[in-house]
């Protein structure tokens, strides 16, 4: 008995010095990823076309992202842009400057303004023949119809900083990136105080801002080293679509426009319906878009729910307008101002932010002024507003015989009248309402007329 269970010893033994030997010789363990030998490379590539929106930052991190987890060799970024905002090229900017796998931006045929900056953050830059880049002064958008008008001083310095500070991770020359930004920048032999850099191709190669001319993704591809890699383009999500159309300028005004009118309405009308469900749905896909972007926040979105709930107390609780109603627009305001705004953004973008929502606010006013006298005449109006008379035919009833006999008596409010209160007639407590002005609790009423069961006063003056 004792013999198989020496055998068996060392039989286990022996595995077991297999094993390890194997482990020292190069065997990966079973948490260490496979090495695959002879596999084409990975490069993925990412188009940076058209206007530099918000909407552009989650699809780069994704791409960046998706290229990290599949071990890829490079990503390229394939530049073709006049820029855009300023804090949408900075939260592409560093996302390309934390980028756990190789960056590459391919300039083909421009990286103008934001198109630059982040060009600058890729660790390679690679421009087609005829290309240019920079150009990138911050400019603020005039009145409509105007053109763009210089910021201050304080944004070109902010953003010539970002720019140095992006060329100095890279090791290229700051000086030139600063130049691109601010016309003060002089820089002997290459451009002089009062213009702002742009570089051709050749000019960025002579100057050490990019590395390599390549007219097509092939050629960059074999500069790199990486010919025959395996391409994979990335595209966006219709999700990331949906974004980059929300967050648009015109889009999102439209939408602010949209929902501050829905609201007003549904609040000068009775129940809840097509006004307020359409008002709230656009309010809602404006906070959305700008959630994901990163813009607004859980501040933004108790700021607006704020000024609803004001503006509501002031409509329907306090009389006037006073200090209830003013905290409740700048509530509004600041809430899709701030939502409009991102990194690097300064006193004049804010108030840029919050004029595009005063305009928005302003023609929500009008048009809703104008949708309310129209409404009664409309056929699918008079499904949202009441009628101000009834046929007796329809189930009109003419009002009780107890209070038409208050018609034309006298007596004081009880209460104050906002415009529903209580008169004391004759001895007698009754429910009543002002034809239209607040009546102080005490001054003198009388009762002018009687409509169903509403008993309806008015003020008395010296001469009634």
């Amino acid at each position: 008995m004792t013999r198989p269970k020496a055998r068996w010893r060392l039989s286990a033994a022996l595995l077991l010095a297999c094993v390890a030997l194997l482990g020292v010789s190069g065997v990966p363990a079973a948490d260490d990823p496979p090495r695959v030998t002879g596999a084409r490379p990975i490069v993925y590539v990412a188009p940076i076309h058209g206007l530099i929106d918000l909407g552009l930052a989650p699809f780069v991190e994704r791409v960046l992202a998706d290229a990290a987890a599949a071990g890829a060799a490079a990503v390229i970024l394939e530049v073709n842009t006049f820029g855009g905002r300023v804090d949408a090229a900075v939260l592409i900017r560093d996302a390309v400057l934390r980028a756990r796998v190789r960056t590459v931006a391919f300039v083909n045929p421009r990286a103008i303004s934001a198109g630059a900056l982040i060009s600058l953050a890729a660790e390679t830059i690679a421009m087609a023949e005829g290309g240019t880049i920079g150009a990138a002064t911050p400019v603020e958008m005039g009145a409509p119809g105007a053109p763009a008008q210089p910021v201050a001083e304080k944004t070109v310095s902010y953003l010539r900083k970002e720019f140095r500070a992006t060329a100095e991770t890279r090791k290229r020359p700051p000086l030139l990136a600063e130049a691109m930004v601010d016309a003060d920048v002089e820089i002997p032999g290459v451009i002089d105080k009062g213009k702002l850099l742009t570089l051709t191709t050749e000019e960025a190669l002579k100057h050490k801002l990019a590395d390599f001319r390549a007219d097509s993704l092939e050629a960059v591809l074999q500069s790199l080293g990486l010919a025959g890699a395996e391409v994979r383009r990335a595209r966006q999500t219709w999700a990331e679509t949906l974004v980059r159309f929300l967050t648009h300028p015109i889009v999102s005004s439209l939408l602010m426009t949209v929902g501050i009118l829905g609201i007003i309405v549904e609040l000068r009308t009775p129940g809840f319906g097509v006004p307020g469900a359409l008002g709230i749905a656009s309010l809602a896909l404006f906070f959305w878009g700008h959630w994901l972007v990163r813009l607004a926040g859980w501040e933004e979105l108790l700021l607006v729910g704020a000024g609803v709930i004001l503006l509501a107390v002031e409509l329907f609780v306090t009389p006037g307008f006073g200090v209830m109603g003013a905290l409740g627009i700048v509530a509004l305001l600041s809430g899709l101002g701030l939502s409009l705004v991102g990194a690097g953004a300064t006193w004049a973008v804010i108030i840029t932010a919050i004029g595009r929502v005063a305009l928005s606010l302003l023609l929500a006013l009008a048009v809703s002024l104008a949708m309310l006298r129209l409404l009664p005449h409309l056929p699918f109006g008079r499904r949202l507003v009441l009628e101000t008379e009834l046929a007796a035919q329809e189930g009109f009833a003419s009002a009780p015989a107890t209070d038409r006999a208050w018609l034309g008596k006298r007596g004081t409010a009880a209460s104050t009248l906002r415009p529903a209160g209580i008169a004391e007639i004759e001895g007698e407590r009754v429910d009543v309402v002002s034809d239209g002005e607040f009546i102080d609790e005490g001054e003198p009423i009388a009762v002018v007329r009687v409509d169903g069961n509403r008993i309806v006063v008015r003020r008395l003056r010296g001469k009634d």
